[in-house]
């Protein structure tokens, strides 16, 4: 089969070939016995045997299937499925995103966003800025324009300020601060054109015929509250308000109820339109009517 001498009889070839390993290239079957001069020959055979050996395996034990799908069958079925999520920091792998979460929270093995500064790590990089812009690294250095109390965040001076909070401004609160904001934005840069301003003046008042039998619903989300007190808060909160605001990022199109919700939005960065740095360094004169507006943008 590789010299090309010839014999009398197949028993001196089997004799010569065994002798000098002068058999020609076998392709075996994966199954049974058969043997093949060429690869196209036992390709052929195992096709039209289905002679193919199992070629999918299961990740846990020894069983070998036909077809990824049959392996993928038994192995749902069976949980023999390896974890596929794995750890950011230790060896440790889970069979979901969300339990390899939780361990790395519980451990703080976040690796990817990691604050240098204190050790802590996140599962996001808005997470982690979060944290970074937190008075755990940044202070309270934003001061309520009039009477100085320290904030840490623009959003937390306007809560403070929208909420009618100030002492020494008792005059200010969520309906005058967007008054004079909008009067100052002709081109809608921050604010939504209204018909009218919101009277924050008046107030809802929810009666005991919102009992529904077990709790005091309200009539525009149908949210259950357990006291009557606890609904009037909900009524007259801005959980119903108007989206006042707007992002000035066009292609965000993001719109809120408040100004600190908008400040709280930039100083995400999750549009990436504007620094932190830059909402905290504009907000006192925006609120006092100092700033152009095109400072934001």
């Amino acid at each position: 089969e590789t010299c090309g001498r010839e014999f009398g009889s197949q028993l001196a070839a089997i004799q010569h070939m065994n002798a000098l390993n002068h058999w020609g290239l076998r392709y075996e079957c994966d199954t049974c016995d058969g043997e093949f001069r060429s690869q196209l020959a036992a390709i052929q055979h195992m096709n039209a045997l289905n002679h193919w050996a199992p070629r999918y395996e299961c990740d846990t034990c020894d069983r070998e299937f036909f077809t990824q799908s049959s392996a993928d069958q038994h192995m749902d079925d069976t949980g023999h499925r390896e974890p596929q999520f794995e750890c950011e920091t230790c060896s440790k792998r889970f069979h979901t995103q969300l339990s390899a979460n939780q361990h790395m929270d519980a451990v703080n093995h976040h690796k990817r966003h990691h604050c240098h500064d204190c050790g802590k790590a996140f599962q996001s990089e808005n997470a982690l800025n979060m944290h970074l812009n937190s008075s755990t690294h940044r202070g309270k250095n934003v001061a309520c324009p009039f009477c100085q109390a320290a904030f840490t965040t623009a959003s937390g001076v306007s809560h403070h300020l929208e909420t009618g909070s100030c002492p020494r401004a008792k005059n200010i609160n969520h309906r005058t601060i967007f008054q004079a904001i909008s009067q100052r934005d002709p081109s809608g840069l921050l604010t939504n054109k209204l018909l009218t301003y919101p009277d924050s003046d008046i107030q809802n008042i929810a009666t005991n015929a919102t009992w529904n039998g077990s709790s005091y619903e309200c009539y525009l989300c149908h949210r259950e509250h357990h006291t009557l007190q606890a609904l009037n808060q909900h009524l007259n909160s801005l959980v119903h308000s108007e989206k006042l605001y707007r992002c000035p990022n066009r292609s965000c199109n993001g719109q809120f109820v408040s100004l600190a919700a908008l400040f709280n939005h930039l100083e995400s960065e999750s549009c990436k339109f504007v620094r932190f740095e830059k909402v905290q360094k504009h907000v006192h004169n925006l609120i006092t009517g100092r700033q152009k507006l095109l400072s934001f943008a």
